[in-house]
């Protein structure tokens, strides 16, 4: 246990000492007026941050500005050194951001009290005007040359220069700028390091400096997280977009900073943090023995036949070929994952009658042979559901369910009964996909009745929805998400890796291997208790798709997506893209290793 942060001052400056921190300031008459700066240094005395007391709550009713600051506040109480900076604000009846220095950590909090609905909320910088006359956006500067980003994009870039911007959330797809929400949601954590940025899997060797999220996930009503970085200065930015209504007093979540040895020490500072708090379960999970069997989906396999019109070729005629493949390479996955799309609409999730004439036989069989079955599940989609229990845009349109309406959920457990119970379909489970569609949109409308549940928090009411109503179902069902934040741990059994990506930031390609060892040790740091889908789409060629193969069952579960071509875009197969009896063999291999390995 470290000892308590120390407090000094002279006439000039107050400081406080933590462990591996000093945080400073100017005092004497004019205090922050002047300079509206902390200073946050290592225990050496080399600068990570001027650290920014601005920041601003803005609303749908007014941009809220910082119009003066006040001397801060200081006081000890706990152990803790509590900082208070109060600000005279535009729209706000009274606000203040409270720095708290505990012995490892400077956590930072703003508080608003009034009424109005939230846009945007800055902190490590806001709007305002200060004393001297400047006015605008302030940003805290940043001592830094590159910055961890614990989330795969497009292009790829676990480590990038601290001046490039980064979007955490449930908000994504493959359009450009938006290929950020593989993982849905992050970690919202990140890290600052001293070395500039080389590689984009490689930090540098430290020290680094770690800035996360603290809240409860029924708190994070925003939909992404924001790092912004302007020049040698940035801030971070929650985008509420105006469905979080605040009448009384307002706390917004905590942005705690710490130093730390190394980004994947920041990832689990920050999962430590979640469970301490209570906003993360850190209780051990049982598995289900064949949870852990190797899986066979068939999304690969239709884009290989099919390209863009994979969904047409989710068939059951052709899912028994593709079972036939399996058979004759002697390759026995545990669970098949029929994917997109068995539904005859995504909404209401009845088997389509003319592609899936009997699904519950189908599913018998399956279970016959000593295999489970799990179907694909896109979150979000509203087709074939009553508009009113969506969320609409302004001209009324169904964009997606609305988990704030206990109609649709209601609606959800009836459609998870009649997939998975014994009467129905019998699944054994769901391989939850789209949770990026999380919706997004200030003129966004929630269903009639709805207690307007947004962003973080609406995508985590909805998974945890499908995972209750599944286990109350069937105990043993098998959820897969590719939710990775700490607090959705609770929230489905097994985490996927999502779709692979193609180059890093000079264009050049990168091997889906590499991807896949990155994507496992934030998992495996993040969600420590949860098995891993390794996932295998897209592969850009057989050679990789072999080289994945390979890596696949020392970092989770095996998933098996190509079994006759490697290839998505149809009009350009070529002898190279074949997949022959001796590449299956090599399939069959690395399920052995892995089984042995289990036993």
């Amino acid at each position: 246990m470290n000892p308590a942060p120390s407090l000094a001052g002279d006439s000039e400056r107050v400081i406080v000492r933590g462990h591996g921190y000093t945080l400073a300031w100017k005092t004497g008459p004019s205090g922050l007026t002047l300079s509206p700066y902390f200073h946050l240094s290592d225990e050496e005395g080399a600068r990570w941050m001027r650290l920014c007391a601005l920041s601003s709550a803005h609303t749908r009713e007014t941009p809220d500005e910082s119009m003066r600051l006040f001397e801060p506040e200081v006081e000890v109480v706990e152990g803790a050194v509590i900082i208070t900076v109060r600000t005279e604000s535009s729209t706000w009846q009274r606000r203040a951001l409270i720095l708290r220095c505990t012995a490892e950590t400077v956590e930072l909090t703003l508080e608003a009290e009034g009424s109005g609905s939230l846009t945007d909320v800055t902190i490590l910088g806001g709007d305002g005007v200060v004393p001297t006359g400047a006015s605008g956006t302030f940003r805290t500067g940043l001592d830094a040359q590159s910055v961890y980003v614990p989330s795969p994009t497009e292009p790829i870039a676990f480590v990038r220069p601290v001046w490039s911007a980064a979007s955490l959330g449930v908000v994504g797809d493959a359009d450009p700028g938006r290929l950020n929400g593989i993982f849905s949601p992050p970690p919202f954590a990140l890290a600052f390091g001293r070395d500039a940025a080389s590689d984009p899997f490689a930090p540098g060797l430290g020290p680094w400096l770690a800035v996360w999220l603290r809240a409860p996930v029924e708190e994070l009503s925003f939909t992404t997280l924001r790092y912004e970085p302007v020049d040698d200065g940035a801030l971070l930015r929650l985008a509420y977009e105006g469905h979080t209504q605040i009448d009384g007093t307002w706390r917004s979540p905590t942005i705690v900073i710490r130093p730390v040895a190394s980004p994947a020490k920041a990832l689990e500072a920050h999962r430590a943090d979640l469970v301490h708090s209570g906003y993360a379960s850190a209780e051990h999970r049982d598995l289900e023995d064949w949870w852990l069997e190797p899986i066979f989906c068939g999304w690969g396999s239709q884009v290989a036949r099919g390209g863009r019109s994979a969904p047409d070729f989710c068939r059951q005629e052709i899912y028994d070929e593709f079972l036939t493949t399996l058979a004759t390479a002697s390759l026995e996955p545990g669970t098949i994952i029929v994917d997109d799309r068995w539904q005859a609409e995504y909404g209401t999730a009845e088997p389509d009658p003319e592609a899936w004439p009997d699904l519950r036989g189908w599913i018998a069989q399956r279970h016959a042979e000593g295999r489970r079955v799990l179907l694909w599940w896109k979150a979000w989609d509203p087709t074939g559901l009553p508009v009113d229990e969506c969320i609409t845009d302004a001209a009324g349109r169904a964009v997606s369910v609305d988990p704030g309406s206990e109609a649709y959920m209601r609606r959800l457990d009836d459609i998870i009964v009649r997939l998975l119970g014994p009467d129905g379909l019998d699944a054994d489970g769901f391989k939850v996909d789209f949770t990026q569609r999380t919706p997004s949109g200030k003129t966004l409308r929630p269903a009639p009745g709805s207690d307007g549940v947004w962003g973080v928090a609406g995508l985590h009411r909805l998974v945890q929805r499908i995972h209750r109503s599944s286990k109350a179902v069937k105990p043993d069902a098998l959820v897969i998400t590719h939710t990775v934040h700490p607090s959705f741990g609770d929230v489905c059994d097994m985490v996927r890796t999502n779709d692979v990506l193609e180059h890093d930031v000079t264009g050049a390609p990168v091997s889906v291997a590499a991807q896949l060892r990155a994507r496992y040790e934030i998992v495996a740091t993040t969600l420590p208790r949860h098995p891993v889908d390794t996932d295998q789409w897209p592969m850009p060629s057989r050679d990789e798709w072999l080289d994945y193969a390979r890596a696949q069952g020392g970092m989770g579960v095996p998933a098996l997506y190509y079994i006759e071509r490697v290839r998505d875009d149809i009009e350009r197969v070529s002898d190279d893209d074949a997949i022959l009896p001796e590449h299956l063999a090599v399939i069959g291999e690395t399920w052995a290793a892995y089984r042995s390995a289990r036993e």
